[in-house]
Protein backbone atom coordinates (compact mmCIF):
# COMPACT_ATOMS: atom_id res chain seq x y z
CA UNK A 1 0.00 0.00 0.00
CA UNK A 2 2.92 2.56 0.96
CA UNK A 3 4.76 1.34 -2.61
CA UNK A 4 1.47 2.10 -4.61
CA UNK A 5 1.52 5.61 -2.24
CA UNK A 6 5.18 6.36 -3.46
CA UNK A 7 4.13 5.08 -6.82
CA UNK A 8 1.31 7.95 -7.15
CA UNK A 9 3.33 10.38 -5.45
CA UNK A 10 6.00 10.06 -8.08
CA UNK A 11 3.72 10.28 -10.71
CA UNK A 12 1.90 12.89 -9.88
CA UNK A 13 5.66 15.06 -9.34
CA UNK A 14 6.22 14.08 -13.27
CA UNK A 15 2.89 15.14 -14.19
CA UNK A 16 3.57 18.18 -12.59
CA UNK A 17 7.32 18.87 -14.38
CA UNK A 18 5.85 17.78 -17.54
CA UNK A 19 2.77 20.58 -17.21
CA UNK A 20 5.25 23.29 -16.58
CA UNK A 21 7.15 22.41 -19.62
CA UNK A 22 4.74 22.88 -21.42
CA UNK A 23 3.65 26.65 -20.88
CA UNK A 24 1.18 28.63 -22.35
CA UNK A 25 3.60 29.75 -25.37
CA UNK A 26 4.49 25.83 -26.28
CA UNK A 27 2.77 25.47 -28.72
CA UNK A 28 2.14 29.28 -30.45
CA UNK A 29 2.99 28.95 -34.55
CA UNK A 30 4.78 31.97 -35.61
CA UNK A 31 3.94 32.57 -39.50
CA UNK A 32 6.71 34.18 -41.22
CA UNK A 33 4.74 36.20 -44.10
CA UNK A 34 2.76 38.42 -40.64
CA UNK A 35 4.43 40.88 -39.22
CA UNK A 36 3.97 39.67 -35.34
CA UNK A 37 3.72 42.79 -33.08
CA UNK A 38 5.98 40.32 -30.25
CA UNK A 39 7.93 38.14 -32.50
CA UNK A 40 8.71 41.08 -34.79
CA UNK A 41 11.89 39.88 -36.47
CA UNK A 42 12.01 36.06 -36.77
CA UNK A 43 12.27 34.21 -33.67
CA UNK A 44 13.74 36.75 -31.34
CA UNK A 45 11.03 38.44 -29.81
CA UNK A 46 10.22 42.30 -29.67
CA UNK A 47 12.71 43.35 -27.16
CA UNK A 48 9.89 45.39 -25.35
CA UNK A 49 8.10 41.98 -24.37
CA UNK A 50 11.01 40.08 -23.34
CA UNK A 51 10.13 40.27 -19.56
CA UNK A 52 6.08 39.95 -19.97
CA UNK A 53 6.93 36.30 -21.97
CA UNK A 54 9.41 35.33 -19.13
CA UNK A 55 6.05 36.31 -16.68
CA UNK A 56 3.71 35.08 -18.39
CA UNK A 57 6.11 31.85 -19.44
CA UNK A 58 5.64 30.88 -15.99
CA UNK A 59 2.23 29.79 -16.41
CA UNK A 60 0.84 26.69 -17.41
CA UNK A 61 -2.15 25.97 -19.85
CA UNK A 62 -3.79 25.08 -16.87
CA UNK A 63 -3.09 27.84 -15.09
CA UNK A 64 -3.85 30.40 -18.07
CA UNK A 65 -7.40 28.34 -18.27
CA UNK A 66 -7.94 29.12 -14.62
CA UNK A 67 -7.00 33.11 -14.87
CA UNK A 68 -9.02 33.44 -18.19
CA UNK A 69 -12.24 31.93 -16.42
CA UNK A 70 -11.73 34.45 -13.70
CA UNK A 71 -11.68 36.83 -16.30
CA UNK A 72 -14.49 35.80 -18.24
CA UNK A 73 -16.52 35.82 -14.63
CA UNK A 74 -15.32 39.61 -13.44
CA UNK A 75 -16.75 41.08 -17.13
CA UNK A 76 -19.94 38.82 -16.67
CA UNK A 77 -19.92 40.11 -12.52
CA UNK A 78 -19.85 44.32 -13.49
CA UNK A 79 -22.18 43.54 -16.72
CA UNK A 80 -19.28 44.39 -19.28
CA UNK A 81 -21.70 43.30 -22.54
CA UNK A 82 -22.89 44.08 -25.70
CA UNK A 83 -25.39 43.38 -28.17
CA UNK A 84 -25.36 43.00 -31.73
CA UNK A 85 -27.64 44.27 -34.00
CA UNK A 86 -29.89 42.16 -36.35
CA UNK A 87 -29.62 38.99 -34.02
CA UNK A 88 -32.92 37.78 -33.78
CA UNK A 89 -31.75 36.65 -29.95
CA UNK A 90 -31.38 39.81 -27.53
CA UNK A 91 -29.47 38.05 -25.00
CA UNK A 92 -26.31 40.20 -23.76
CA UNK A 93 -23.13 38.97 -24.37
CA UNK A 94 -19.85 39.33 -22.56
CA UNK A 95 -17.61 41.61 -24.45
CA UNK A 96 -14.35 38.74 -25.50
CA UNK A 97 -10.76 39.91 -23.45
CA UNK A 98 -7.77 38.34 -24.15
CA UNK A 99 -5.27 38.70 -20.75
CA UNK A 100 -2.04 39.06 -23.46
CA UNK A 101 -1.83 42.87 -23.10
CA UNK A 102 -0.69 44.28 -26.58
CA UNK A 103 2.72 47.19 -25.47
CA UNK A 104 3.17 50.08 -27.37
CA UNK A 105 6.48 51.69 -26.79
CA UNK A 106 7.07 55.84 -25.97
CA UNK A 107 8.16 56.44 -29.45
CA UNK A 108 5.36 54.57 -31.48
CA UNK A 109 2.60 56.53 -29.42
CA UNK A 110 3.74 59.94 -30.17
CA UNK A 111 3.39 59.43 -33.78
CA UNK A 112 -0.31 57.78 -32.82
CA UNK A 113 -1.18 60.31 -30.35
CA UNK A 114 -0.09 63.32 -32.57
CA UNK A 115 -1.18 61.93 -35.61
CA UNK A 116 -4.70 61.05 -34.05
CA UNK A 117 -4.54 65.07 -32.93
CA UNK A 118 -4.06 66.32 -36.42
CA UNK A 119 -7.00 64.49 -38.06
CA UNK A 120 -9.55 65.71 -34.93
CA UNK A 121 -8.36 69.29 -35.38
CA UNK A 122 -8.51 68.89 -39.19
CA UNK A 123 -11.49 67.60 -39.68
CA UNK A 124 -12.92 69.92 -37.16
CA UNK A 125 -12.14 72.90 -39.33
CA UNK A 126 -13.65 70.58 -41.95
CA UNK A 127 -16.75 70.80 -40.70
CA UNK A 128 -16.99 74.66 -39.59
CA UNK A 129 -15.77 75.15 -43.26
CA UNK A 130 -18.65 73.00 -45.13
CA UNK A 131 -21.54 74.23 -43.22
CA UNK A 132 -20.81 77.54 -43.27
CA UNK A 133 -18.24 79.34 -46.28
CA UNK A 134 -17.60 76.32 -48.39
CA UNK A 135 -13.83 77.47 -48.74
CA UNK A 136 -12.26 73.98 -49.54
CA UNK A 137 -15.33 73.32 -52.12
CA UNK A 138 -14.88 77.05 -54.17
CA UNK A 139 -10.98 76.14 -53.94
CA UNK A 140 -12.09 72.84 -55.38
CA UNK A 141 -9.78 70.67 -53.21
CA UNK A 142 -13.08 68.65 -52.25
CA UNK A 143 -15.92 68.45 -54.99
CA UNK A 144 -19.52 69.83 -53.95
CA UNK A 145 -21.12 66.56 -54.97
CA UNK A 146 -19.36 64.80 -52.33
CA UNK A 147 -20.76 66.92 -49.80
CA UNK A 148 -23.94 67.33 -51.03
CA UNK A 149 -24.78 63.13 -51.75
CA UNK A 150 -23.11 62.15 -48.12
CA UNK A 151 -26.29 60.63 -46.47
CA UNK A 152 -24.71 62.47 -43.18
CA UNK A 153 -24.95 65.99 -44.51
CA UNK A 154 -27.50 67.90 -42.62
CA UNK A 155 -28.90 70.92 -44.53
CA UNK A 156 -30.30 71.83 -40.77
CA UNK A 157 -26.83 72.67 -39.71
CA UNK A 158 -25.90 74.96 -42.67
CA UNK A 159 -24.74 78.20 -40.67
CA UNK A 160 -25.46 76.73 -37.08
CA UNK A 161 -22.60 78.11 -34.74
CA UNK A 162 -21.64 75.10 -32.13
CA UNK A 163 -20.74 76.58 -28.95
CA UNK A 164 -16.68 77.71 -29.06
CA UNK A 165 -16.73 76.34 -33.04
CA UNK A 166 -16.26 72.85 -32.00
CA UNK A 167 -17.72 69.93 -34.03
CA UNK A 168 -16.23 66.49 -33.17
CA UNK A 169 -15.67 66.83 -29.46
CA UNK A 170 -14.80 62.78 -29.38
CA UNK A 171 -13.33 61.39 -32.42
CA UNK A 172 -12.29 57.66 -32.39
CA UNK A 173 -9.62 57.11 -35.31
CA UNK A 174 -9.20 53.53 -36.18
CA UNK A 175 -5.17 52.90 -37.08
CA UNK A 176 -3.15 49.83 -38.18
CA UNK A 177 0.10 49.02 -38.62
CA UNK A 178 1.04 46.98 -42.06
CA UNK A 179 3.92 44.38 -42.52
CA UNK A 180 6.46 47.57 -43.50
CA UNK A 181 6.26 48.76 -39.13
CA UNK A 182 4.37 51.96 -40.01
CA UNK A 183 0.86 52.96 -38.85
CA UNK A 184 -1.93 53.82 -41.24
CA UNK A 185 -5.48 55.07 -40.55
CA UNK A 186 -8.00 52.92 -41.98
CA UNK A 187 -10.89 55.27 -41.04
CA UNK A 188 -11.77 58.29 -38.87
CA UNK A 189 -14.87 57.90 -36.71
CA UNK A 190 -16.75 61.40 -35.64
CA UNK A 191 -20.23 60.28 -34.84
CA UNK A 192 -20.71 58.34 -31.60
CA UNK A 193 -17.34 56.45 -31.78
CA UNK A 194 -18.04 53.97 -28.83
CA UNK A 195 -15.55 51.43 -26.95
CA UNK A 196 -13.65 53.42 -24.40
CA UNK A 197 -15.31 52.13 -21.47
CA UNK A 198 -13.84 48.84 -22.63
CA UNK A 199 -9.99 50.41 -22.84
CA UNK A 200 -10.60 50.91 -19.04
CA UNK A 201 -12.56 47.50 -17.81
CA UNK A 202 -9.88 45.63 -19.80
CA UNK A 203 -6.91 47.13 -17.55
CA UNK A 204 -9.15 46.24 -14.19
CA UNK A 205 -9.98 43.03 -15.49
CA UNK A 206 -6.13 42.58 -16.21
CA UNK A 207 -4.97 43.75 -13.14
CA UNK A 208 -7.34 42.01 -10.96
CA UNK A 209 -5.98 38.60 -12.56
CA UNK A 210 -2.35 39.41 -13.25
CA UNK A 211 -1.36 42.32 -10.96
CA UNK A 212 2.17 41.05 -10.20
CA UNK A 213 3.01 41.00 -14.28
CA UNK A 214 1.14 44.64 -14.81
CA UNK A 215 3.81 45.80 -11.83
CA UNK A 216 6.66 44.91 -13.86
CA UNK A 217 6.11 48.09 -16.56
CA UNK A 218 5.50 51.31 -16.26
CA UNK A 219 2.18 52.28 -18.14
CA UNK A 220 0.10 55.20 -17.93
CA UNK A 221 -3.00 54.91 -17.04
CA UNK A 222 -6.45 54.75 -19.10
CA UNK A 223 -8.87 55.36 -15.93
CA UNK A 224 -8.60 59.22 -16.86
CA UNK A 225 -10.64 59.42 -19.28
CA UNK A 226 -13.83 60.42 -17.43
CA UNK A 227 -12.49 62.92 -16.01
CA UNK A 228 -11.20 64.71 -19.07
CA UNK A 229 -14.38 64.18 -20.87
CA UNK A 230 -16.29 65.61 -18.27
CA UNK A 231 -13.75 68.35 -18.48
CA UNK A 232 -13.86 68.34 -22.29
CA UNK A 233 -18.35 68.83 -22.14
CA UNK A 234 -18.30 71.87 -19.44
CA UNK A 235 -15.29 73.58 -21.32
CA UNK A 236 -18.06 73.80 -24.48
CA UNK A 237 -20.79 74.89 -22.15
CA UNK A 238 -23.58 77.93 -23.33
CA UNK A 239 -22.49 81.28 -23.22
CA UNK A 240 -23.76 82.72 -19.94
CA UNK A 241 -23.55 79.47 -18.36
CA UNK A 242 -21.14 79.13 -14.89
CA UNK A 243 -21.45 75.93 -14.01
CA UNK A 244 -22.46 73.71 -16.61
CA UNK A 245 -25.13 70.26 -16.03
CA UNK A 246 -24.38 67.92 -18.15
CA UNK A 247 -25.92 64.42 -18.82
CA UNK A 248 -25.23 61.48 -21.50
CA UNK A 249 -28.62 60.59 -23.20
CA UNK A 250 -28.65 56.75 -24.36
CA UNK A 251 -31.08 55.31 -26.88
CA UNK A 252 -32.00 52.98 -23.94
CA UNK A 253 -30.95 49.23 -22.37
CA UNK A 254 -31.11 47.66 -25.75
CA UNK A 255 -28.52 49.58 -27.69
CA UNK A 256 -25.86 47.47 -28.19
CA UNK A 257 -23.54 50.09 -26.55
CA UNK A 258 -25.69 51.01 -23.37
CA UNK A 259 -23.15 49.35 -20.93
CA UNK A 260 -20.23 51.90 -22.19
CA UNK A 261 -23.29 54.83 -21.89
CA UNK A 262 -24.05 53.96 -18.36
CA UNK A 263 -20.17 53.19 -17.59
CA UNK A 264 -19.53 57.23 -18.62
CA UNK A 265 -22.49 58.80 -16.84
CA UNK A 266 -21.32 57.11 -13.79
CA UNK A 267 -17.19 57.44 -13.98
CA UNK A 268 -18.47 61.31 -14.91
CA UNK A 269 -21.22 61.44 -12.19
CA UNK A 270 -23.63 62.97 -14.27
CA UNK A 271 -26.97 61.61 -15.12
CA UNK A 272 -27.86 58.78 -17.83
CA UNK A 273 -30.86 60.17 -19.48
CA UNK A 274 -33.33 58.95 -22.24
CA UNK A 275 -35.67 61.36 -24.56
CA UNK A 276 -38.72 61.10 -22.19
CA UNK A 277 -36.35 62.13 -19.03
CA UNK A 278 -36.21 66.00 -20.94
CA UNK A 279 -38.01 68.49 -22.25
CA UNK A 280 -37.64 71.39 -23.77
CA UNK A 281 -39.55 75.04 -22.75
CA UNK A 282 -38.77 78.62 -24.35
CA UNK A 283 -36.06 77.25 -25.98
CA UNK A 284 -33.97 75.88 -23.17
CA UNK A 285 -33.76 71.85 -22.36
CA UNK A 286 -34.95 71.03 -18.93
CA UNK A 287 -34.32 67.33 -17.26
CA UNK A 288 -37.01 66.49 -15.15
CA UNK A 289 -36.75 65.46 -11.47
CA UNK A 290 -38.12 64.46 -8.20
CA UNK A 291 -37.05 68.40 -7.08
CA UNK A 292 -38.28 70.01 -10.27
CA UNK A 293 -37.02 70.66 -14.03
CA UNK A 294 -33.11 71.13 -14.32
CA UNK A 295 -32.03 73.13 -16.86
CA UNK A 296 -29.62 70.59 -18.71
CA UNK A 297 -26.71 72.42 -20.75
CA UNK A 298 -24.65 70.26 -22.09
CA UNK A 299 -25.71 66.44 -23.79
CA UNK A 300 -23.28 64.20 -24.38
CA UNK A 301 -25.27 62.16 -26.68
CA UNK A 302 -25.48 58.79 -28.02
CA UNK A 303 -28.65 59.17 -30.44
CA UNK A 304 -27.94 59.03 -34.10
CA UNK A 305 -28.57 62.40 -35.86
CA UNK A 306 -32.07 61.60 -37.10
CA UNK A 307 -33.61 60.46 -33.61
CA UNK A 308 -32.75 63.32 -31.65
CA UNK A 309 -35.30 65.67 -32.18
CA UNK A 310 -38.96 63.93 -33.82
CA UNK A 311 -39.87 67.93 -34.73
CA UNK A 312 -36.68 68.53 -37.03
CA UNK A 313 -35.79 65.17 -38.31
CA UNK A 314 -37.54 61.47 -38.18
CA UNK A 315 -41.13 62.71 -36.68
CA UNK A 316 -41.76 59.17 -35.39
CA UNK A 317 -38.59 59.13 -33.45
CA UNK A 318 -39.21 58.05 -29.75
CA UNK A 319 -35.83 58.16 -28.49
CA UNK A 320 -34.94 62.00 -28.78
CA UNK A 321 -36.48 65.53 -27.66
CA UNK A 322 -39.22 67.39 -28.85
CA UNK A 323 -37.25 70.97 -29.67
CA UNK A 324 -33.84 69.86 -28.56
CA UNK A 325 -32.68 70.89 -32.01
CA UNK A 326 -34.45 74.35 -32.09
CA UNK A 327 -32.58 74.72 -28.50
CA UNK A 328 -29.08 73.78 -29.40
CA UNK A 329 -29.56 76.02 -33.00
CA UNK A 330 -30.33 79.28 -30.46
CA UNK A 331 -26.83 78.69 -28.43
CA UNK A 332 -28.66 77.41 -24.99
CA UNK A 333 -26.93 73.35 -25.36
CA UNK A 334 -24.01 72.16 -26.81
CA UNK A 335 -24.40 68.77 -28.38
CA UNK A 336 -21.48 66.57 -28.28
CA UNK A 337 -20.91 65.63 -31.16
CA UNK A 338 -22.99 67.58 -33.46
CA UNK A 339 -25.48 67.09 -35.86
CA UNK A 340 -24.31 66.13 -38.70
CA UNK A 341 -20.46 65.44 -38.07
CA UNK A 342 -20.78 62.23 -40.56
CA UNK A 343 -20.12 63.91 -43.20
CA UNK A 344 -16.47 63.94 -41.99
CA UNK A 345 -16.17 60.18 -41.38
CA UNK A 346 -17.75 59.51 -44.35
CA UNK A 347 -15.41 56.83 -45.99
CA UNK A 348 -15.39 58.86 -49.05
CA UNK A 349 -14.33 61.51 -47.74
CA UNK A 350 -11.72 60.05 -46.43
CA UNK A 351 -10.24 59.78 -49.46
CA UNK A 352 -9.55 63.27 -49.16
CA UNK A 353 -8.16 63.63 -45.76
CA UNK A 354 -4.33 64.32 -46.52
CA UNK A 355 -5.38 67.23 -48.62
CA UNK A 356 -7.90 68.25 -45.88
CA UNK A 357 -4.85 68.22 -43.50
CA UNK A 358 -2.75 69.91 -45.76
CA UNK A 359 -5.55 72.67 -46.56
CA UNK A 360 -6.44 73.90 -43.15
CA UNK A 361 -3.85 73.04 -40.76
CA UNK A 362 -0.69 73.66 -43.92
CA UNK A 363 0.90 70.20 -42.52
CA UNK A 364 1.92 66.74 -43.92
CA UNK A 365 -0.22 64.38 -42.47
CA UNK A 366 1.13 62.49 -39.44
CA UNK A 367 -0.54 59.01 -40.14
CA UNK A 368 -0.58 58.13 -44.14
CA UNK A 369 -4.60 56.82 -45.43
CA UNK A 370 -4.15 53.65 -46.67
CA UNK A 371 -4.18 53.75 -50.47
CA UNK A 372 -8.08 54.23 -51.59
CA UNK A 373 -10.39 53.70 -54.49
CA UNK A 374 -13.41 56.51 -54.72
CA UNK A 375 -15.91 54.27 -56.82
CA UNK A 376 -17.38 57.49 -57.82
CA UNK A 377 -14.36 58.11 -60.40
CA UNK A 378 -14.81 56.63 -63.47
CA UNK A 379 -10.92 55.06 -63.56
CA UNK A 380 -11.17 53.89 -60.26
CA UNK A 381 -14.30 52.66 -60.23
CA UNK A 382 -13.39 50.28 -63.55
CA UNK A 383 -10.46 49.04 -61.36
CA UNK A 384 -12.68 48.12 -58.66
CA UNK A 385 -14.61 45.88 -60.83
CA UNK A 386 -11.75 44.14 -62.64
CA UNK A 387 -10.25 43.55 -58.86
CA UNK A 388 -12.40 42.75 -56.37
CA UNK A 389 -10.93 39.22 -55.54
CA UNK A 390 -7.97 41.81 -54.67
CA UNK A 391 -9.65 44.24 -52.71
CA UNK A 392 -11.72 44.80 -49.73
CA UNK A 393 -14.79 46.64 -50.68
CA UNK A 394 -16.32 49.22 -47.81
CA UNK A 395 -19.72 51.00 -47.88
CA UNK A 396 -19.05 54.64 -47.29
CA UNK A 397 -21.69 55.32 -44.28
CA UNK A 398 -21.74 52.20 -42.64
CA UNK A 399 -19.86 51.52 -39.02
CA UNK A 400 -19.23 48.35 -36.96
CA UNK A 401 -18.30 46.27 -39.65
CA UNK A 402 -21.43 45.91 -41.51
CA UNK A 403 -21.23 45.58 -45.01
CA UNK A 404 -18.02 44.78 -45.98
CA UNK A 405 -16.76 42.66 -48.14
CA UNK A 406 -12.83 41.23 -48.51
CA UNK A 407 -12.29 39.57 -52.40
CA UNK A 408 -10.06 36.95 -51.52
CA UNK A 409 -12.61 35.19 -49.35
CA UNK A 410 -15.44 35.49 -51.67
CA UNK A 411 -16.93 32.74 -53.94
CA UNK A 412 -17.09 33.74 -57.33
CA UNK A 413 -20.96 34.36 -56.88
CA UNK A 414 -20.69 37.00 -54.07
CA UNK A 415 -18.06 38.69 -56.54
CA UNK A 416 -20.44 38.93 -59.14
CA UNK A 417 -23.49 40.18 -56.49
CA UNK A 418 -20.58 42.84 -54.97
CA UNK A 419 -20.15 43.99 -58.50
CA UNK A 420 -23.30 44.38 -59.05
CA UNK A 421 -23.97 46.58 -55.94
CA UNK A 422 -20.70 48.40 -56.67
CA UNK A 423 -22.18 49.01 -60.01
CA UNK A 424 -25.87 50.56 -59.17
CA UNK A 425 -24.47 53.00 -56.36
CA UNK A 426 -20.80 53.37 -57.28
CA UNK A 427 -21.04 56.52 -54.75
CA UNK A 428 -22.14 54.27 -51.49
CA UNK A 429 -18.54 52.39 -52.19
CA UNK A 430 -14.53 52.80 -51.55
CA UNK A 431 -12.03 49.83 -52.24
CA UNK A 432 -8.60 49.28 -50.32
CA UNK A 433 -6.38 47.07 -51.03
CA UNK A 434 -5.78 44.00 -48.66
CA UNK A 435 -3.72 44.77 -45.94
CA UNK A 436 -1.78 42.39 -43.94
CA UNK A 437 -2.86 43.83 -40.62
CA UNK A 438 -0.08 43.28 -37.58
CA UNK A 439 -0.73 39.93 -35.80
CA UNK A 440 -0.46 39.74 -31.54
CA UNK A 441 -0.70 36.21 -29.68
CA UNK A 442 -4.21 35.56 -28.51
CA UNK A 443 -5.53 33.35 -26.51
CA UNK A 444 -8.36 31.24 -28.20
CA UNK A 445 -10.14 29.69 -25.46
CA UNK A 446 -12.21 26.68 -27.56
CA UNK A 447 -8.18 25.45 -28.63
CA UNK A 448 -6.85 26.27 -24.81
CA UNK A 449 -3.71 27.85 -26.55
CA UNK A 450 -2.08 31.36 -28.07
CA UNK A 451 -2.16 32.00 -31.34
CA UNK A 452 -1.67 34.81 -34.16
CA UNK A 453 -4.54 37.07 -34.87
CA UNK A 454 -4.74 40.34 -36.33
CA UNK A 455 -5.47 43.56 -34.63
CA UNK A 456 -5.98 47.14 -34.73
CA UNK A 457 -5.97 50.12 -32.81
CA UNK A 458 -8.79 52.61 -31.71
CA UNK A 459 -7.59 55.90 -30.14
CA UNK A 460 -10.27 58.21 -28.58
CA UNK A 461 -9.38 61.89 -28.80
CA UNK A 462 -11.10 64.47 -27.17
CA UNK A 463 -11.28 68.52 -28.38
CA UNK A 464 -12.79 71.09 -26.44
CA UNK A 465 -11.89 75.18 -25.51
CA UNK A 466 -7.94 75.30 -25.16
CA UNK A 467 -8.17 71.28 -24.28
CA UNK A 468 -6.82 68.33 -26.38
CA UNK A 469 -6.23 65.19 -25.11
CA UNK A 470 -5.51 61.24 -26.53
CA UNK A 471 -6.41 58.53 -23.85
CA UNK A 472 -2.86 56.79 -23.79
CA UNK A 473 -3.98 53.24 -24.78
CA UNK A 474 -6.85 53.21 -26.70
CA UNK A 475 -8.71 50.15 -27.82
CA UNK A 476 -6.93 46.90 -29.51
CA UNK A 477 -9.35 44.87 -31.45
CA UNK A 478 -8.91 41.26 -32.20
CA UNK A 479 -10.52 39.33 -34.92
CA UNK A 480 -10.86 35.84 -33.24
CA UNK A 481 -11.09 34.06 -36.02
CA UNK A 482 -7.61 32.49 -38.16
CA UNK A 483 -7.20 34.74 -40.76
CA UNK A 484 -10.24 37.27 -40.11
CA UNK A 485 -9.75 40.78 -40.73
CA UNK A 486 -12.37 42.26 -39.53
CA UNK A 487 -11.91 43.41 -35.82
CA UNK A 488 -15.46 44.76 -34.62
CA UNK A 489 -16.91 43.59 -32.02
CA UNK A 490 -20.37 43.50 -33.78
CA UNK A 491 -18.77 40.72 -36.23
CA UNK A 492 -17.16 38.90 -33.23
CA UNK A 493 -14.35 39.97 -32.46
CA UNK A 494 -13.03 41.10 -29.26
CA UNK A 495 -9.96 43.40 -27.31
CA UNK A 496 -7.01 43.50 -25.35
CA UNK A 497 -5.65 45.80 -22.51
CA UNK A 498 -3.27 48.49 -24.80
CA UNK A 499 -0.47 49.25 -22.42
CA UNK A 500 1.69 52.34 -23.71
CA UNK A 501 5.10 53.20 -21.75
CA UNK A 502 6.45 56.09 -20.08
CA UNK A 503 9.21 57.33 -20.97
Amino acid sequence: MEACKIKNRTFLQIQNQVAKQENIFSSYLRKPNLYDEVYSSGEASNPIYKKLLDLYGQYTVADFVNLNNKAKSSFFNQGITFQVYGEKDTKEKIFPFDLFPRIIDHDDWQIIESGSIQRAKALNLFLWDVYHDKKIIKDKVVPLDLISTSANYLDQMIGVDPPNKIYNHISGTDIIRHSDGNFYVLEDNIRCPSGVSYVVCNRTALKRALFGVFNHYQAHTVTNYAENLLETLESVKPQGVDSPTCVVITPGMYNSAYYEHSYLAKAMGIELVEGRDLFVENDFVYMKTINGPLKVDVIYRRIDDLFIDPLEFKPDSSLGVPGLFAAYRKGNVCLANAPGTGVADDKAIYTYMPHIIKYYLNEEPILSNVHTYHCSRPDELKYVLENVDKLVIKPVDEAGGYGISIGNKLTKAEIEKVQKQVKESPRKYIAQPILSLSVHPTYIDDKNSFEQRHIDLRTFTLLGKNKEFVLKGGLTRVALQEGNLVVNSSQGGGSKDTWVLKK
